[in-house]
């Protein structure tokens, strides 16, 4: 691993155009701001951009919009002057669960407009192994008439941005690089150390950079699912899941991971990249699509458990009122794609039960769009019979237990566990994952 010192001349010269500024591209494209004089955000959301202009984005005012040093733009003939391309775009899968990568085809397609000699694209977006070289590549060419690996270069530099996490930033991961050969690596790692302060890995290949970022989470998501698989176990032998994990952690090699509900844009979608590529050469990924089936059942399951401690304290259900808290897919972040709290409130729902969503963090309209779902305000919260603390955001279980004192809320589901058992008012039965 390295980490390049100082700016050469020609990596001084790169002008760098970000396209996508969602939750990766826009700390990207700050990065790259404050170290490029001439870099431009580009993003083919105009709300989005109006609000980060107008710094009224979710993360507030961005200080190098504001000052001048990071133009953004729904407009790609802005982006003409750059020569290295970083495209950050979304890689989600559809109804059926497979890779949808128009996304990045089509980003592909407004770069191979603009490319020019000597240009470099580099690629951030999860894919499975090959995508940049046998996908995206080709799109380049085709839009621009030009030889790549020849005329321009593709690379590729897998994200690692944690949302939400103030301590694991852009600047202090480490950043892999690759390319499509020496010369472009080199440039590709120069450009990414003058900002990246952790350091550089340099990868052998594109297509082991593209598998190092898949496997990163698919390994999470299957030790997430071991431990939701173990909790329902333990919930069945009438053991508490927590109090296991903190003898179990006393060993120094445990890996400490904790049940919950598994959503998001990374976990929740990745491992369904590199299934369907396996699925196209011959086999059949089991123990990750395993894990899947586990994370993806979980919202069901802590459903159906509210349900029964309801009906243990004699709640009748229909039209009971019960206030989950939390929609996003997890603490802190106003992201709610592929929340697995929806299915709980589905859930729910098929019981009569009448859910009411609080979350201050996510956009109202996006939770209706996304989710179908109506957040509720913090007023809504009233006459309930049961508190689900479903996602850990800051201020949470304070607002839980408040909701908690009464007398008619007689269940907290604590998914996250994030209460203390003798905090718990003692007319609430308590049920945790």
């Amino acid at each position: 691993m390295t980490r390049p010192t100082g700016t050469s001349s020609e990596t001084g010269a790169r002008r760098i155009a970000v396209v996508g500024l969602g939750y990766v591209g826009l700390p990207v494209a700050r990065a790259m701001a404050r170290a490029f004089p001439g870099t431009v955000g580009f993003d083919i959301d105009e709300a989005k951009v109006s609000r980060l202009r107008s710094g009224d984005s979710v993360d507030g005012p961005v200080p190098e919009i504001e000052r001048g040093l990071l133009p953004v733009t729904t407009d790609a003939r802005a982006l003409a002057d750059a020569n290295f391309y970083i495209v950050v775009v979304p890689t989600p899968v559809d109804a059926a669960r497979r890779p949808n990568l128009e996304p990045l085809r089509r980003a592909s397609r407004l770069v191979g407009e603009l490319l020019k000699p000597g240009d470099i694209v580099v690629y951030e977006s999860t894919v499975y192994p090959g995508v940049t070289e046998e996908t995206c590549g080709p799109l380049l060419a085709e839009r621009s008439g030009l030889r790549c690996g020849v005329d321009f270069h593709v690379a590729y530099s897998p994200e690692r941005i944690n949302p939400g996490d103030a301590r694991h930033t852009f600047e202090s991961i480490v950043k892999i690089v690759s390319a499509q050969d020496a010369a472009t690596l080199d440039a590709v790692a120069e450009v990414y150390g003058a900002v990246v302060e952790a350091g550089i890995y340099r990868a052998p290949s594109i297509r082991v950079a593209e598998a190092s970022k898949v496997i990163e989470n698919i390994q999470r998501d299957l030790n997430i699912a071991l431990i939701n698989e173990l909790a329902v176990i333990f919930h069945r032998l009438g053991i508490d899941t927590q109090e296991v994990l903190a003898a179990a952690r006393t060993k120094w090699n445990f890996l400490d991971f904790r049940p919950g509900l598994v959503g998001g844009h990374c976990i929740g979608v990745d491992p369904y990249y590199l299934t369907t590529k396996a699925q196209e050469v011959g086999l059949n990924p089991e123990v990750i699509l395993s894990g899947r089936r586990i994370n993806d059942s979980m919202g069901t399951f802590v459903a159906r458990q509210t349900v029964k401690e309801l009906s243990q304290v004699g709640a009748e259900l229909r039209g009971a009122r019960v206030a989950v808290l939390g929609l996003a897919f997890k603490e802190n972040v106003a992201d709610a794609r592929n929340s697995r709290v929806p299915d709980l409130v589905r859930e729910l729902a098929e019981f009569g039960v009448d859910a009411l969503v609080y979350d201050p963090l996510v956009e109202p309209a996006v939770a209706r769009r996304d989710h179908g779902i109506e957040l509720v305000g913090r007023d809504g919260l009233r006459e309930l019979d049961a508190v689900v603390l479903a996602v850990a955001h800051e201020g949470a279980p304070a607002l839980a237990l408040e909701l908690l004192r009464a007398p008619r809320a007689r269940v907290l589901v604590d998914v996250k566990s994030m209460i203390d058992r003798a905090d718990v008012p003692s007319h609430v039965r308590l049920w945790r994952l």
